[in-house]
């Protein structure tokens, strides 16, 4: 948890957009949109699809069809996680949506946890549903994956000076105007690398940031779209903004 959210005054929430970027989640978009309705109701949901081959966006469609609570946003192509949920801010913002939530497909993020992320999204400006603070977990993760996951974690937290746990998570809850005061237009980062990036940059910008504890469940069908390339970007950006970083504050000390 960051400092300095007890002494301000937060308004209304407003209306919830959860976003899901699918990509080949034909298996897994009809039960994961049915769990997030029945977990918080009044939410909507946008399902941004990347031009799935299996036939994804067409089931989103008739899921929008059915349900006025559900949204699809037809993308090009595969275009990378980190762009797909900047492609569903905008278009929450736009929409006049006052919480953005990050959301997957496959069943890992639990839509039953979510009013959690909200109830504490009423004193901050961001949530992090977290896997690494006392309380959070992780299921059916061997444990290679479990060390890649919180190492990554913590390199990032010593190259950046953050104070949070679990950096590289992607279950949030943004409020609308603390995405638009992060100057997301110019985030150009993927993957684990994309929620390094936004975290930091809440962090640097001031806003309140809380972490949340969560249980974080391996997907059961469809394949998962971590990959090599995703990891090794994510070690040279944070590495490079981390130096960067430390950079600027000696020039600072040296010129006070």
């Amino acid at each position: 948890m960051t400092d300095g959210g007890q002494a301000r005054r937060y308004g209304p929430l407003g209306t919830v957009l959860v976003i899901i970027p699918t990509y080949n989640e034909a298996d897994n978009i009809e039960p994961i949109s049915a769990r997030v309705r029945e977990a918080v109701p009044e939410a909507h949901i946008l399902i941004a699809d990347d031009n799935s081959p299996d036939g994804t966006g067409k089931l989103a469609d008739e899921l929008a069809a059915q349900d006025g609570h559900i949204h699809v946003l037809h993308r090009p192509g595969k275009q990378g996680l980190g762009a797909a949920y900047l492609a569903g801010f905008r278009w929450g913002i736009d929409n006049g949506y006052g919480v953005l939530v990050e959301m997957d497909a496959d069943g890992s993020h639990q839509p039953e946890e979510l009013p959690r992320l909200l109830t504490a999204l009423k004193g901050a400006d961001l949530v992090l549903g977290s896997r690494w603070v006392p309380g959070g977990r992780v299921v059916n993760w061997p444990r290679s994956r479990r060390l890649i996951s919180r190492g990554g974690s913590m390199y990032s937290r010593m190259m950046l000076g953050l104070p949070l746990r679990d950096i590289t998570g992607g279950f949030r809850a943004f409020r609308s105007e603390t995405l638009q005061g992060l100057g997301i237009d110019v985030v150009a980062s993927q993957g684990y690398c994309f929620q390094v990036d936004l975290a930091n940059r809440a962090v640097r910008a001031g806003y309140h940031v809380v972490e949340v504890p969560i249980t974080f469940v391996e997907r059961v069908r469809g394949n998962s779209k971590m990959s090599r390339d995703i990891m090794v970007e994510a070690l040279w950006r944070v590495t490079a903004w981390g130096v960067e970083g430390r950079v600027k504050r000696a020039l600072h000390r040296r010129h006070t």
